[in-house]
């Protein structure tokens, strides 16, 4: 049984070519999702929503993909917001349930994590982050790929604070009618032009205690909010990219079947090169489900994996990345020329498809954690 409707995912399919071509903001497709309940999808009953887990979650994702990956990946942010709401109310912090009161009363959450240049991503802020008079922080820097720019109600942040015992992160949530930040309307990128995620500047703005979710030591840790972040990111991004993989792959079956070869006087469906190419491009697809449902089954039981959990959370979203951009590759082989116009929909998803490499843990971290956790840190 599936939360969101074929009938609602037609819908939005329909509409994702013009938000691509446009660059613009499929508003359409943000009120059939409130309307469906999407933004509380996550959201446990006990305050308010509809109870799904994430192992269900990502399989809605994984749908909404297949119809509209700038959509999807959009609000894929919100979503990871809802899940460290869950994941810190699981682990008796308070501090969540802010989160799950606001997505059941349609709040939707922006992800204000990326800055330029800052390859420490979410172990270290370049924006600064300072003790404000009246309680809670203050917050100067820049954000790039801020989703859901147009929209957000509520906007996860993070900074740097040198405080006296020594450096922390510290996390907080803007709300949209906090004065001190401007968003800067520069998004137009190659791919995933729904998404609208512009640059944030924060210049100042302050977040009140009760919204800071935690001032936690930088880098990799145990932290509640910082695992809670980073293993809903990784396996909800994952579960995205494998819907356009396997969008992909729909399309391209769909295609040979009514192209003809002049050559063999058939469908190229029944040319044995092109079966093979759509071939190798659903195996590539067939390995990444599991990899989601097994992590994400883990992380809802609260199963220690140890050292393994941050680095097998990094390879889950790699391998749906990667896995994607080869099926979406096969598909354009195997489909022809066609497919090369912005007009054919695996142009489209071919664009959204390299979002995937820019997204973190990008191959570089991914080795060096896995090398890390095999060998052991150089020079040991």
């Amino acid at each position: 049984m599936h939360f969101l409707s074929d009938d609602a995912l037609a819908r939005i399919r329909s509409r994702a070519g013009e938000a691509d071509a446009t660059n613009s903001f499929p508003a359409d497709d943000l009120a059939d999702l409130r309307d469906a309940g999407y933004l509380g999808a996550f959201v446990p009953t006990e305050f308010g929503g509809s109870g799904l887990g994430l192992t269900a979650i990502a399989a809605e994702q994984t749908r909404l993909a297949a119809a509209a990956p700038g959509t999807a990946l959009g609000i894929n942010m919100h979503q990871i917001i809802v899940g460290l709401g869950r994941f810190l109310v699981a682990h008796g912090n308070p501090r969540g349930e802010q989160i799950l009161r606001d997505a059941a009363a349609g709040e939707v959450f922006g992800f204000g994590i990326s800055e330029p240049g800052n390859d420490l991503v979410l172990f270290g802020s370049t924006t600064k982050a300072s003790p404000a008079p009246g309680g809670g922080y203050s917050f100067e820097g820049t954000k790039i790929f801020t989703s859901l720019s147009p929209v957000w109600t509520r906007l996860l942040v993070f900074g740097r604070a040198d405080l006296d015992e020594g450096p922390k992160s510290v996390f907080g949530l803007v709300h949209r009618g906090d004065p001190g930040y401007s968003i800067i309307d520069d998004w137009d990128p190659l791919g995933m032009r729904a998404t609208q995620s512009m640059t944030t500047r924060l210049e100042g703005v302050v977040v009140p205690d009760d919204r800071i979710l935690t001032v936690t030591d930088p880098g990799p840790s145990k932290d509640p909010v910082v695992f809670g972040i980073f293993a809903h990111f990784e396996i909800l991004l994952a579960a995205t990219y494998q819907g356009v993989g396997e969008r992909a792959v729909q399309v391209a079956a769909e295609h040979v079947k009514v192209r003809r070869s002049v050559k063999n006087q058939t469908t190229y469906s029944n040319d044995p090169d092109i079966r093979w190419r759509i071939a190798e491009a659903a195996l590539a697809m067939n390995a990444v489900g599991p990899q989601i449902r097994e992590l994400a089954r883990d992380v809802e039981a609260g199963a220690d994996r140890g050292a393994a959990w941050m680095p097998q959370l990094s390879a889950v979203k790699n391998a749906a990345a990667e896995a994607t951009l080869r099926a979406v590759e096969q598909a354009m082989r195997a489909c022809g020329g066609s497919a090369y116009y912005n007009s054919h929909e695996l142009s489209r998803l071919y664009r959204d498809a390299l979002a995937g490499i820019f997204q973190p843990s990008d191959q570089e971290s991914l080795h060096g954690a896995w090398a890390n956790l095999v060998l052991g840190p150089v020079g040991s």
